[in-house]
C-alpha cells in the first residue's frame, strides 16, 4: 500500500515541477535585474511549497501559531528536522526569510537550481572559511530586514528526537540582536524517515512558538542559547505529543 502511495506522491510531485519551474525559471530571468535580493523568486517558492504541500493526498498538516510571526520583524528562525519534506513546511509558512542550505544541497537536481535563483545562502560545513562567509552574508541579511532560516541540528533526526543544537543560528542571533523564533515539526519522519524513499501516511503538526527576544537570552554565549533552545523545542516536542496521546 505504501508503495502505490509513494508512486502517487512522486507522479503528483514530477508533474508539479514539470509545470511550475518553467514558470518559476521565466519570471526568475524576468526580474533579475531588478531583484537583487530574490524576493520574487522566494515568495513564489513559499507559495508553491503551500500549494504542493496541501495538493498531497497521504498526509495531513496541522499549522498552529503562525501568527506568532510579526509581520515586517527580522528573525533568527530556527526549526528541529524530521524529514526532507520539512523544507516545504517551513517554506508553506509564507515568511519572508533566506534558507542556510548545505552545499551538498547545490548537487540535487531541481532543488539546488531552485537555491541558486532564490539566492539563499550556501554553507559547506567543512570549510571554515565558508562558515564565516555564511555567517557574514547571514548578518547581512538580517540587517537589510530579511531573517534567516536555518536547522541548527544541521542533519535530519534519525530517531525522531531532536538533536544537538549547533551555534551557528544563535551566534547570528545574538550578533544581529534579533529576536529567535522557534518552529516545532512532528509527524513529517514517519511519512519519510532519512534516506527513506518510500512514503507512508501521517498527520504532521507544525507549530510556531513565540519568539524569544535578545533581552530575554539572559547569555551572551551562543552555546548556552543553543542548549536553552533545544531544551525548549524538547519540552514542547514532548507536550505536543502527550496531547496528541489525550485526543
Amino acid at each position: 500500500m505504501n508503495l502505490v502511495k509513494s508512486i502517487i506522491v512522486y507522479i503528483i510531485g514530477i508533474c508539479f515541477i514539470a509545470i511550475l519551474f518553467p514558470v518559476t525559471f521565466i519570471v526568475w530571468v524576468l526580474v533579475l535585474p531588478f531583484d537583487r535580493n530574490r524576493v520574487v523568486i522566494h515568495w513564489l517558492l513559499t507559495y508553491q511549497s503551500f500549494i504542493l504541500c496541501w495538493l498531497i493526498p497521504i498526509w495531513k498538516i496541522k499549522i498552529e501559531g503562525r501568527g506568532n510571526a510579526v509581520k515586517g520583524t527580522t528573525y533568527v528562525i530556527i526549526s528541529n528536522h524530521q524529514s526532507l519534506i520539512d523544507t516545504l513546511l517551513i517554506n508553506s509558512l509564507r515568511y519572508k526569510f533566506k534558507w542556510i542550505s548545505k552545499i551538498e544541497n547545490m548537487k540535487v537536481p531541481v532543488l539546488g537550481w531552485y537555491l541558486r535563483m532564490a539566492g539563499y545562502i550556501i554553507v559547506n560545513r567543512g570549510n571554515e572559511e565558508s562558515k564565516a562567509e555564511m555567517m557574514e552574508k547571514s548578518l547581512g541579511y538580517l540587517k537589510k530586514g530579511s531573517s534567516i532560516m536555518i536547522f541548527p541540528e544541521g542533519t535530519r533526526s534519525p530517531d525522531n528526537e531532536i538533536g544537538f543544537f549547533k551555534r551557528g543560528a544563535f551566534q547570528l542571533a545574538i550578533d544581529a540582536k534579533v529576536s529567535i523564533l522557534p518552529v516545532l515539526i512532528d509527524g513529517s519522519r514517519n511519512i519519510l524517515p532519512k534516506h527513506g524513499l518510500i512514503f507512508s501516511s501521517n498527520n504532521i503538526r507544525v507549530r510556531v512558538l513565540e519568539p524569544v527576544h535578545p533581552e530575554s537570552f539572559n547569555t551572551g554565549s551562543a552555546e548556552e542559547l543553543a542548549i536553552k533552545f533545544s531544551s525548549i523545542l524538547t519540552s514542547e516536542l514532548k507536550n505536543l505529543r502527550a496531547n496528541t496521546l489525550k485526543k
